[in-house]
């Protein structure tokens, strides 16, 4: 019941505002901003969520800040490291080829890079502060890093192929 109160809420918003304001720009620019949606909405998902029906919640938790040792879960073999670092790569990875189609060809390794950034940054310290049973740390920051420029190569791999279908969309309208 808590994750079925953010998702009304993710669809309203999209229904009511994005949907809105991305047909009007043509079907090209409607697929790819509602595939980038439906992927946040997913990694909403996976990392924060239930966000609303925790807020009230958020200050009875003491903040546990981030690890900032690098793969420490690897150097003392705690838990399943392995399994955590693929996870987090293949997270971002969607990012990665994503991001650049919502920017109009706009956005280079950089801007990619630094936008990938600032959403792991900020899914790992909202993730204690809306839950005290999540923690964050150094090393899903890196490698969601990694995974989104791995998503970036994918991009810049198959660009031909994405404008061309998006190309044809945009056609058709």
């Amino acid at each position: 019941m808590k994750y079925l109160i953010d998702f009304i809420v993710l669809a309203l918003l999209y229904t009511f505002v994005f949907f809105r304001k991305w047909k009007i720009k043509g079907k090209d620019i409607l697929l790819v901003n509602t595939l980038m949606y439906v992927y946040l909405s997913f990694v909403l998902y996976f990392t924060l969520m239930p966000i609303i029906t925790s807020l009230p919640f958020i200050l009875n938790h003491p903040y546990t800040p981030m690890n900032l040792t690098p793969f420490i879960d690897v150097l003392t073999g705690r838990g399943d490291f392995f399994r955590q670092i693929i996870l987090n790569v293949v997270m971002t990875m969607p990012f990665g080829f994503l991001f650049p189609l919502t920017q109009n060809r706009t956005a280079n390794f950089s801007r990619t890079f630094f936008f990938c950034f600032l959403m792991s940054l900020s899914i790992e310290i909202l993730q204690p502060l809306i839950n005290g049973f999540r923690s964050s740390d150094i090393t899903d920051l890196i490698t969601n890093v990694i995974g989104g420029m791995l998503g970036y190569g994918f991009y810049v791999i198959f660009r031909p192929i994405t404008y061309w279908i998006l190309n044809q969309l945009k056609a058709r309208n």
